[in-house]
Order: C-alpha cells, then sequence, then structure tokens
C-alpha cells in the first residue's frame, strides 16, 4: 500500500493509531529485528513516556516494522503528520534529503569519541534543514555502531569484495562498494538474512549487534570488524507538535530526548564490543548469541583505503548529489565539520 493511501484509510477510518487525546502522541520506533538498542532503551523511555519527559504526555508506540510504512517514507510521513514521533532510520530516508548524510559520510566516523564531534558540529545544519524542508524538528542523534563487514564467501580483505554483491544502505556506502569492485545492493535490514541465505547478495554491511539479533551469522562465515560507518540514527518530531508546546515544555521535552540519545550512545558502545565477541564465539558473550564465525583483521591496505574514503570518495560524491537540492550543503558541512577535519 502507498503511502498516501495509508494517510487517507487512517484519516478516514481512525482504526489503526487513533489519537484519543491531546496528551497522546503517536511513535514510530526502530525496527523490533534491529535489536536490543530498540528493546531495552529505546522501547522503556516511550512505554513510560510520561516519567521520562515530566510531561503529562503519554506515547502510543509502535516498531517500524509492524506499521506497514517503509523506512524510506519516515520524513513524508512526519510531514504529514501522521506520526508526532519517528525514530528516523537516517541512511534510509537520506534519499528524501541528502545533507543528512554528512553526518556519517564513509570513512568520517572511525569511533565513537570522533563521531560524538561530528553530530554536535553537523547536526544543527541537520535540523534546521529538516525544519524548513520536512516540517521536522530534529530532537537528537544517535548511532547503531560500527557497521562492519558480513560475507559469506571466504575474504581476507575489502579487495576479495571485487565481483560479490554487497548489502549496503546509503548510496554514500554504496558509491564506496563500487569503488572496492564490488557491486552494491540496497535491501531493508528486514530482507537480508533470506537474501543472504538464498544468495541474492553475498556479503552484507551493518553493525555486530543487529546482525547477531537478525541472525545473519546463520546464514555467513565471516565478520571483518572495520568501521565503515557508525549508521547514525535519530529522533524527529513533528513542527507543529514541537511548536505547540510551551517554551518551558519543550525544555523538558528536548532534555529527556539528550538523555534519551546519551544513553543509547554509551549501551551501543557496550553492545558493539560485546557483540563481535559473540558472533565470532569468543566468552564472555553477554548480550547475544553465540555463534562461530571467522574474524577477518582488516589489513594495513584496509585501514588506509577506509582513512582516505572522506576525501577521496565519499565527500566529492556526497557534495556532488547534495548541492543540487541543498545549494549551501557542503559549504555548510566544510564550515563546521570540515573545519575538524582539517579540508
Amino acid at each position: 500500500m502507498k503511502l498516501t493511501q495509508i494517510i487517507s484509510a487512517i484519516a478516514l477510518c481512525g482504526l489503526a493509531l487513533p489519537a484519543t487525546a491531546e496528551t497522546t502522541m503517536r511513535v514510530m520506533g526502530q525496527p523490533a529485528a534491529t535489536g536490543l538498542i530498540q528493546k531495552n532503551v529505546e522501547g522503556p523511555f516511550f512505554a513510560d513516556f510520561a516519567a521520562s519527559t515530566g510531561l503529562d504526555i503519554t506515547a502510543e508506540f509502535q516498531p517500524a516494522d509492524v506499521t506497514g510504512i517503509k523506512d524510506t517514507e519516515q520524513l513524508r510521513v512526519l510531514k504529514s503528520g501522521l506520526f508526532d514521533i519517528i525514530s528516523l532510520r537516517l541512511s534510509q530516508v537520506s534519499r528524501d534529503e541528502p545533507t543528512i548524510l554528512g553526518l556519517d559520510l564513509v570513512g568520517l566516523n572511525p569511533d565513537y569519541e570522533t563521531g560524538k564531534k561530528t553530530v554536535a558540529a553537523f547536526m544543527p545544519v541537520v535540523d534546521a534543514r529538516l525544519q524548513e524542508q520536512f516540517n521536522t524538528k530534529l530532537l537528537g542523534v544517535w548511532p547503531f555502531g560500527p557497521q562492519v563487514l558480513f560475507c559469506k564467501p571466504e575474504i581476507s580483505s575489502l579487495a576479495d569484495l571485487k565481483g560479490l554483491k554487497v548489502r549496503v544502505y546509503d548510496q554514500n556506502l554504496a558509491n564506496f562498494v563500487s569503488l572496492v569492485g564490488g557491486t552494491p545492493v540496497p535491501l531493508s535490514f528486514g530482507d537480508v538474512q533470506q537474501s543472504l541465505a538464498r544468495g541474492v547478495v553475498d556479503c552484507a554491511i551493518t553493525g555486530p549487534s543487529s546482525a547477531n539479533s537478525a541472525g545473519w551469522p546463520e546464514v555467513t562465515s565471516y565478520m571483518m570488524p572495520i568501521a565503515f560507518q557508525l549508521a547514525m540514527n535519530g529522533y524527529g518530531m513533528n513542527l507543529d507538535k514541537w511548536n505547540a508546546l510551551s517554551v518551558e515544555d519543550q525544555g523538558k521535552m528536548q532534555a529527556a530526548f539528550d538523555t534519551l540519545t546519551d544513553d543509547i550512545w554509551a549501551y551501543s558502545e557496550e553492545l558493539f564490543v560485546d557483540a563481535v565477541k559473540c558472533n565470532v564465539g569468543q566468552q564472555p558473550c553477554e548480550t547475544g548469541t553465540l555463534y562461530d564465525l571467522t574474524l577477518v583483521e582488516a589489513t594495513e591496505a584496509d585501514k588506509a583505503l577506509i582513512g582516505t574514503a572522506v576525501t577521496e570518495v565519499s565527500f566529492p560524491s556526497w557534495k556532488e548529489i547534495c548541492d543540487v537540492t541543498n545549494p549551501s550543503c557542503s559549504t555548510s558541512w566544510m564550515e563546521t565539520v570540515g573545519v575538524d577535519k582539517g579540508f
């Protein structure tokens, strides 16, 4: 069903997501299939939304994968007012707003500390753009964690991706995979496990914890824990709903989401370390299922390739696309993130 049809059906029938009161906000969360961040941090936050925010507001929460709405449509959904708050899949919605990709270009954020600096510098630019184009207030940005490589065929370096079909989730990553000779295949997260099992793709990229929760190690044999990106996600709120709050209540709402995103940053890092161990059969494995993938250490050439990706591949290709729709896109990035990177 198309997004417009879903909106019309809900507007006419009021069955799927009834707006039962002014103090109820309709919330779309991360897909349940993505694992523990959604289950252990995001879900509980919205389950007791009034306590989390200090406001007399409850949340009508649904994971994205039970709404019938594609994650690529999330910004349009927020703009329409169908949902009041959405846990945004930033890479997926960047098709509608390429400015978002400036938060997480391939090679830009090799670790959590660097990622926090990038978000602090560029989130205000993305927020302003989303308010202008999609009637959306960006309340916070957080990472699933380093996005690493899982493969069914044997690999020993990134050079072995040549000729292989690799699942990607945004255009910037697709450009990098093409550079090393692989064939990028865009797939939603929920479709990846079966696609690996059936040979639709040979390899796929995601965080080790999400892969563990979704059973990727059951259909792959090798994991290379090199960080392509941090897989940034965020919380967007319909701007009309935001503006309807008093200044005091806006402060409480923002403070609550600041705390939530801080908690996710810390939890994401814990999950990454543990999930890598779980996937390759090392103890202690406390948060996932124990598997026996072969750990493939990145070569010096691999690390060098990722290290130069921003200047050589990801920024130039992103600049070309982003400036078409947002003429100040790359300039804003250079004046914020780029300054810190020495561009």
